[in-house]
């Protein structure tokens, strides 16, 4: 069982108002179950309960999630021996996105992180045969790819991050489905072991370029070049199209795709990236 603010606030309000019965959820809002409010806490449907003291610990913080368990709460957030990082889930009023050394790794203003990954794997449809995701994250993005692909692999840095997708209950998909690869490297190194014109599609968003500038370089690109099929197509997540930094970056991007051998960069607005043909 996984909560946020977003669940446990309407608990504390629905208390106020005196009632003893009122749907929620326990999976951040995957599904909806009901729970039973008494003077001590609250019971869910599947069995467990949460003080109040519990309840009101989660609605102070906008910023984690927590895990229930028999020991009481503990916040969704490991510290990552590879990278030297903290890595915590972070809510949102949709999936949930994550936190890495403070920067946000998804787009969550007006639009929540599973909604933005279908905007990306929209902009490279249709999507079928064999993708890969050169930054796995929670896994949105090669959950949604392989509900129309034959295959999809992606890949992943950390570990730390991979703790944090497995306790995700958004992310369960990445670890059930048998037509999703989960390759644990960095992508600078796995993606050069790969065949030539191994994928039809390839989704790359990367995160900021202040934490990996080396997935923004043109060898990379390069690599991503052999990698792809001819005809195949490459979203490169950037930024906001408005903000004056991305647009700086977009520029350097579009540039190193066409030097790398990309003949059409287009931008894509909506998914706040560039669409690269081969």
């Amino acid at each position: 069982m996984i909560l946020s603010y977003i669940q446990t606030r309407p608990l504390l309000e629905t208390r106020r108002r005196g009632q003893a019965v009122v749907e929620t959820s326990i999976d951040l809002g995957m599904s909806s179950s009901s729970a039973t409010l008494s003077d001590e806490g609250v019971s869910f449907a599947t069995g467990e309960r949460l003080d109040w003291g519990s309840i009101e610990k989660i609605s102070k913080s906008e910023v984690k999630c927590y895990v229930v368990s028999e020991q009481g709460i503990e916040p969704v957030q490991v510290f990552s021996e590879t990278t030297g990082r903290v890595c915590s889930l972070l809510p949102t009023r949709g999936a949930p996105s994550m936190l890495i050394a403070g920067f946000v790794m998804h787009r969550i203003k007006d639009i929540d992180p599973w909604q933005h990954a279908q905007r990306m794997v929209a902009a490279i449809a249709p999507v079928s045969g064999s993708v890969l995701d050169t930054t796995m994250g929670l896994g949105y993005t090669a959950i949604l790819a392989a509900r129309t692909a034959e295959s999809v692999t992606t890949i992943e840095l950390d570990p730390g991050v991979q703790t944090i997708a497995r306790l995700n209950p958004w992310s369960r998909e990445l670890f059930a489905n048998p037509n999703i690869t989960r390759v644990m490297g960095d992508a600078c190194e796995v993606v050069p072991t790969f065949d030539d014109e191994s994928f039809q599609r390839v989704v790359h968003d990367p995160p900021t370029f202040a934490l990996a500038g080396e997935l923004y370089s043109g060898a990379f690109y390069r690599e991503l070049y052999r990698v792809l099929k001819r005809g195949g197509r490459l979203f490169h997540y950037v930024g906001d199209p408005e903000s004056k930094a991305s647009g700086g970056v977009t520029r350097g991007v579009i540039q190193r795709l066409q030097e790398a051998g990309f003949p059409r960069v287009v931008r894509h607005a909506e998914a706040y990236g560039v669409v690269a043909y081969k």
